[in-house]
Formats: C-alpha cells, structure tokens, sequence
C-alpha cells in the first residue's frame, strides 16, 4: 500500500472530525480508525506510537474538562454541579475568572470541545501508526525533498523515543531496577538520549554518502514560475481549506481549493528539475491506494455536505448545550464515517510473524 495513502484517508477522518461536536459521532471515528489499525498495524517501531497519541488524546480531553472546572465556561448555565471558592482577582483581569459555579452545559461543552480535538490527534497518530515513513519520504516529489527529509525525521522521533523507552524499561525490569517514578524516569532518560545522538550522526553519515543537498542548474525564469506558482498554490489550499473548514466559505471553498492544488502541483513539477535523484523500485499508487484514499476524501466531503447543505444534519451534527439536550445519532452523517471502514477489506494485511518460540518448537 502507498503511505500517502494512508495520510490521505487518516486526513480526511480527521477534516470530518471538525465538522461535528457530536460525541456519538466522534467515537465512531474513532472506532473505525482504531479498527483499521488493529487490522493493519504491523511491529515495526514507527507502529507503536498509535497507543501514545490516543493516551495524548485522552490527556488533551481531561485538561480541557479541568480548564473548564477552574477556570470556567464562556456557556451560561442554570444546572449547577457545584460551586468552587472563588478567588478575587485585580480589576485589570476583568471577565477572567477562577473558581466559582461550575454548570453541567460548561462541562458538556467542554466535553464536546476536547473530544473533537482528541479525535483529530487519533486520526493523525493512525497515519503515523500504518504509513511507512521512509517510503513516504521515496514517494515525495523532487521540489520537496528537503522539506520531507526534516518532516520525516520529526515523525520518527516520537516513535523510536517511545520504543527505547519500551526496550530501556524492560532491561531494568529484567535486572530488578525501578522502571517507575521520579527515579526510573531519570535513570532511562540518559541512555535514551545517548540514542537519539547516535541516530542522527548516523542519519548526517547517511544523508552525506547519499549526496543531500545537491541541485541541478534551472533558468531564473522558470526559478521565479517556480516559486510564484508554489506560493500562490499554498495560499489558495490554505483559503480553499478554511473555506471548507467554515460554514460561511462553503461555496468558494472547494473551487479556491481546486485552483491552489492545480498551481501548487505544477510548482512541484517546475521544482522537481532541480533535483538529482533517482528513485529505486518506487511505490506504484494503485487500485487500492486509490480506494483507500477515495474513502477517506468521501468521509470528509459527505460531513462537509451535511453541515453546509442539511439543516437538519447540520443540527445533529453539533448538539447544543443551552438548553442541554441528549446527542443523537443523525443516520446520514453515520453511514458516512462507516465508509472509512473499507481500507480494512480493500487494503493488504501485513504477513503474521510467529513468535520465536514458536518457530523453534515447529
């Protein structure tokens, strides 16, 4: 599978994730990618980090909730949980509070506010957890060669720091050493940072012997077409999405967004002649990459749809708080997210390794 498909998919759960406060809704975004994960999830390392960005979900939800509790609720209410001490603060700090009522429709928006969020960190950690990282980099375009070189090693720090945690943790428990606490913590961090020095020198080795960083002459007009058409491009993807991404620009939004991709994908072609690089046995974006891809554009554009189009949906799809109603499940905007499910009957599943016990015992 081509793993810009899979940052396709998971980025369009995520765009259908801003669409809608609804919990209902949200969880089964939820589900759906962490099904597609625990489907197609190999051992590799970068496939671990799927757990730390939900457990970073769950730590984005909770200190919403606690803002929330503290510091208060812009969302009047009349259902009061409780009532905190309030402290005074100078006049300068008017409209600040900390302390004081804490009302139920505070908390449920809150609640709403934090879940959305927490969603959209899910989403991204699925791309993280099923797309290869160092055949996303093979798979970029010449003109972002560079710039995909600094993103993939930032994906790949989270991941390989969580897994020398993991292995430094179990060798202290092998030798009966605390793994836990203040102390635990303080004696893993060395070696895990002595690590992450070996790995990037290794990478700088790595990325001299291949010759990083050198560029082929190109004529200054079509280095300024270049630049002109990439500028502009990225411009008009940032307009078209925040178009979409809002319920007023819902009728430029996709027509702006067109046009930038259009102008953005011939920079990238223009800039592509100033690389040297040569590709060994690239990804080939076949059927399925399409389908997987397809499914998760469609979960997006159906959301979008039925927030700007239905008023019905759009009512369900964020359920309010004043007065504080129960969130229902709208049928449409369902079966939508449901679409997301496919890349776990389309896509290849990864081959099942047998323990090593097993194998020795066969």
């Amino acid at each position: 599978m081509h793993p810009g498909a899979w940052w396709v998919w998971s980025l369009g759960l995520g765009t259908a994730a801003t669409r809608t406060t609804n919990p209902l809704l949200l969880g089964l975004l939820i589900a759906v990618a962490g099904y597609v994960v625990a489907t197609h999830r190999t051992d590799a390392p970068w496939a671990r980090s799927y757990t730390a960005f939900v457990k970073l979900g769950l730590a984005v939800l909770v200190i919403r909730l606690v803002f929330a509790v503290v510091l208060g609720s812009p969302i009047p209410g009349s259902h009061v949980l409780v009532t905190l001490p309030e402290l005074p603060l100078p006049h300068w700090a008017q409209g600040v509070r900390v302390g004081g009522r804490v009302t139920a429709e505070g908390l449920v928006f809150a609640l709403y506010d934090g879940l959305r969020l927490a969603t959209l960190l899910i989403c991204v950690g699925a791309a993280n957890a099923l797309a290869n990282p160092a055949r996303l980099l093979k798979s970029l375009p010449g003109a972002l060669y560079e710039i995909g070189v600094a993103v993939v090693v930032a994906l790949t720090f989270a991941p390989n720091l969580i897994a020398d945690v993991q292995r430094l943790r179990a060798a202290r428990r092998l030798r009966g050493r605390p793994d836990r606490g203040v102390r635990g913590l303080l004696q893993v961090g060395l070696p895990v940072l002595e690590g992450a020095l070996e790995r990037s020198v290794a990478l700088a080795a790595a990325m001299e012997a291949r010759g990083y960083g050198r560029t082929a002459e190109v004529p200054s007009g079509v280095r300024r077409t270049t630049g002109a058409l990439t500028l502009g491009g990225l411009l008009g993807v940032c307009a078209g999405t925040y178009g979409l991404l809002t319920a007023a620009g819902g009728t430029y939004g996709l027509p702006v967004l067109l046009a930038g991709l259009a102008a953005a994908l011939g920079g990238l072609w223009l800039g592509g002649r100033r690389s040297l690089r040569t590709r060994y046995r690239p990804d080939v974006w076949g059927v399925r990459a399409w389908l997987v891809a397809g499914s998760g554009v469609l979960v997006a554009a159906l959301m979008v749809l039925a927030s700007v189009h239905s008023a019905g949906s759009a009512a369900a799809l964020h359920p309010g708080v004043v007065p504080l109603v129960s969130p229902t499940l709208p049928l449409w905007p369902a079966a939508a997210v449901l679409l997301g499910l496919l890349p776990a009957f389309v896509a290849p599943r990864p081959p099942i390794r047998m323990p090593t016990a097993a194998k020795e015992s066969s």
